[in-house]
């Protein structure tokens, strides 16, 4: 069989209907941004392919450092979170690893999942205004929580957790970036940016509302130009990693049909009390 790539015609029309800059192959070539397969392989880790493949160039050392730290830092919080303890009820159902999976990140949507993202769009919006209408780090804070706020409620993504007084990730991750921050492709105004609202959360509050792993891997996805709505999927590969582990431990410990909670115990029923039925004519 003949492989070619139509140059006119209605074979051009077929072949322009998807059009990406992504990917060329042709029988025995395979190229991912111009960059032969073979000349990657073993040279570039999984994380700098991932940059690759959405930014369309290689990461510098210190960018791909960066990325690999946030996509490593998030990968799993335990079966307390909705994503997991759905992969693992899957796998109690006798589904193979990809539909665990795929149940899995599913939900991870504006409230589960979706905190990074609002926390790279909170930081961005605060960098423009203060670029766009000179106002200071600390005003521009204020301006830009205040309209937050009011839109959305009090909640802001990325600061506070539920279970860690101190998210014990979000310090590692602030570090690196205060690390490698020199003012080229890392400049540190976005951690300055996430340091301005913890200050000013504070002084509202009265006690500190700290950073976690949502608040830094925004400041990373920030740092490194990622567009907000990109910080999600990159929480989605991050995640997956954990969901996969945890669905593959499932499967290997057995068990079938295992719901929410174990079953000797029974819900909050709310409803009305027990009643006859009567058939009404």
């Amino acid at each position: 069989m003949t492989i070619h790539r139509p140059t006119e015609g209605i074979g051009k029309d077929v072949a322009d209907w998807w059009q990406t800059e992504i990917i060329d192959m042709a029988p025995g070539e395979i190229r991912y941004r111009g960059y032969p397969i073979e000349e990657l392989i073993g040279n570039l880790s999984f994380s700098e392919m991932i940059w690759l493949m959405v930014r369309g160039e290689l990461p510098s050392h210190d960018q791909g450092l960066l990325l690999d730290a946030a996509l490593m830092s998030a990968v799993d919080h335990g079966p307390q979170a909705p994503s997991i303890a759905i992969a693992r009820m899957a796998a109690t159902c006798g589904v193979g690893l990809n539909n665990a999976m795929a149940s899995a990140v599913n939900v991870l949507g504006d409230v589960h999942g979706g905190a990074g993202e609002q926390a790279v769009a909170i930081y961005q919006e605060i960098a423009h205004l203060m670029d766009s209408e000179n106002v200071s780090l600390k005003n521009a804070t204020e301006e830009v929580l205040d309209a937050y706020i009011e839109e959305n409620g009090k909640y802001i993504p990325g600061f506070g957790h539920r279970f860690h007084p101190i998210d014990p990730r979000a310090p590692a991750l602030l570090g690196l970036v205060r690390k490698y921050a020199k003012g080229i492709e890392i400049s540190g105004r976005y951690a300055d940016i996430a340091e301005s609202i913890e200050q000013v959360m504070e002084q509202r509050k009265g006690k500190k509302i700290p950073m976690n792993i949502d608040g830094a891997t925004a400041i990373i996805y920030a740092e490194l130009g990622m567009p907000a709505e990109l910080a999600r999927g990159l929480f989605c590969l991050s995640r997956s990693v954990g969901i996969l582990a945890h669905a593959w431990e499932q499967t290997t410990q057995g068990g079938r049909n295992k719901g929410p909670i174990p079953r000797n115990l029974l819900w909050t029923y709310t409803g009305k009390k027990q009643r006859s039925y009567q058939h009404l004519d």
